[in-house]
C-alpha cells in the first residue's frame, strides 16, 4: 500500500514519474540496459542531460546568460563552493533564518570576511527579518540567504534590498512557486526535496560570475569547469538526473510552475486554516512568513506529539515527526504531495483532536 509521505527529504515523488522509471529500469529507451548501467558519455545519457537542462530552463524561464549545472555533494557542499567561486573582495553578508542558513554561514567564514546582516535565531527562527530594515555592508561580493527554511517552516516573501549579488539556497522550494531568476546571481538546490532522489544538486549561475574562482577552489567545485564540460567533467549522478528530467516533464504537463504554485497555495491554505481554527494545534511561525512547503505544528504536549506521530503512521500518514531542533510535527507538502494527502492529514488531525482533548 502506498502511503502519504510527508518527509522533508528524501521526499515523495509523483506517481507517474515512479511508474515511468519502473517501466524503463531494465531497458532505457531501447538501449537494452538500465540508465543506472550506462556510461555518461553515451548519446542516450547525454540526451537525458540535455533535456533535463532544457526543461528546467523552460520551467523557470532562465535567461540565456545563466548556466545550469548538475553537480554533486548536496546543497551542503555549495556552502563552500559559493565563497570559493564568488569571493573577489573577500566579503559577504549572510541572513540567518534557520539551521541550514547558519551552516552556510559557518562554512563561509572559513574562506572570507563573512558577517551576519540579520538573524531570527533569538525567536527560534519563527520569522523572517524585515528586509526594509536590514543593512548590508558596502563592497560585499554577495548576500546569501535560504529562500525556504525546511526545519522551521518559514520562507522569504520579499528579496533582500541590496545591489550586491543575491545567492540563495532553494533546496526545499525550487519549482514550487514562480521566481524571477534574473534577480539572482546564483541559485542552488539539492534535488531530494522537490525534484528527484538524492544525488544531484542544481546550480543556476549567471555566466559573468564564472571563471573567478579562488586558486584553492577544488576542480569539482569550480563552476566554470562544470559549465565547460556540461556537468559531465566526471561521472554524474545519472539516475538522479534522469528522474529530474521525468519530474520536469511531469511538471510541464501539469501546466508548469504557475499551475503547481496554485495547487501548493491551496494545500498550504487548507492546512494552515485548519491549524489556526483549532485550539489543539499550533503553528508558531509568523503568518506572513509561513512556508508553502514545510508546515510545522505542535499539539498541547510532547506526549501527545509522540502519540500523534505513531497513530498517523498507522493510518498511512508517515514521516510527520518534526526535526529534533523544532520538535512536534512537520508536514512537508512538496509538489508531489496531492491535495488528497493533505485532506487525509486534516481528517486525521480532526479525529485525533476529538479523541485527545
Amino acid at each position: 500500500m502506498r502511503v502519504f509521505n510527508f518527509s522533508a527529504g528524501p521526499s515523495m515523488l509523483p506517481m507517474p514519474v515512479l511508474e515511468q522509471a519502473q517501466k524503463e529500469l531494465l531497458d532505457f529507451n531501447g538501449t537494452g540496459m538500465s540508465i543506472t548501467e550506462m556510461s555518461h558519455r553515451t548519446k542516450a545519457f547525454m540526451a537525458v542531460n540535455d533535456e533535463a537542462n532544457a526543461l528546467l530552463r523552460e520551467l523557470m524561464n532562465i535567461p540565456e546568460d545563466y548556466s545550469v549545472l548538475f553537480v554533486q555533494g548536496g546543497a551542503s557542499q555549495q556552502f563552500a563552493a559559493v565563497p570559493l567561486n564568488l569571493l573577489q573582495k573577500g566579503k559577504a553578508d549572510y541572513l540567518i533564518t534557520g539551521n541550514f542558513a547558519n551552516k552556510a554561514y559557518e562554512e563561509g567564514v572559513k574562506y572570507g570576511d563573512m558577517a551576519i546582516a540579520a538573524s531570527s535565531k533569538e525567536a527560534n527562527y519563527t520569522y523572517i527579518p524585515d528586509m526594509n530594515s536590514v543593512k548590508f555592508r558596502d563592497d560585499i561580493d554577495y548576500v546569501h540567504f535560504t529562500y525556504n527554511n525546511t526545519i522551521f517552516g518559514s520562507r522569504f516573501t520579499e528579496l533582500p534590498k541590496t545591489d550586491a549579488t543575491l545567492v540563495t539556497d532553494m533546496s526545499s522550494c525550487i519549482l514550487s512557486e514562480e521566481v524571477d531568476v534574473s534577480k539572482f546571481g546564483l541559485i542552488y538546490a539539492g534535488a531530494q526535496k522537490n525534484i528527484a532522489p538524492a544525488g544531484v544538486t542544481i546550480v543556476i549561475v549567471k555566466k559573468d560570475l564564472l571563471g573567478k574562482a579562488s586558486p584553492m577552489c577544488p576542480t569539482m567545485l569550480n563552476y566554470a569547469i562544470q559549465d565547460k564540460y556540461d556537468s559531465l567533467y566526471n561521472t554524474p549522478p545519472c539516475f538522479s538526473i534522469y528522474v529530474s528530467m521525468l519530474v520536469f516533464r511531469w511538471l510541464k504537463e501539469m501546466g508548469g510552475v504557475k499551475a503547481i504554485q496554485k495547487i501548493n497555495e491551496e494545500k498550504a491554505k487548507m492546512l494552515y486554516d485548519f491549524i489556526d481554527n483549532s485550539t489543539f494545534y499550533k503553528n508558531k511561525v509568523a503568518v506572513k512568513d509561513r512556508s508553502l512547503m514545510n508546515v510545522p505544528f505542535v499539539s498541547p504536549s510532547e506526549e501527545l506529539d509522540a502519540k500523534f506521530i505513531k497513530e498517523a503512521a498507522a493510518e498511512g500518514l508517515v514521516s510527520l515527526k518534526g526535526h529534533r531542533l523544532a520538535g512536534g510535527m512537520r508536514a512537508s507538502i512538496y509538489n508531489a504531495m496531492p491535495v488528497e494527502g493533505v485532506k487525509k492529514l486534516i481528517d486525521f488531525m480532526k479525529k485525533f483532536e476529538m479523541e485527545n482533548k
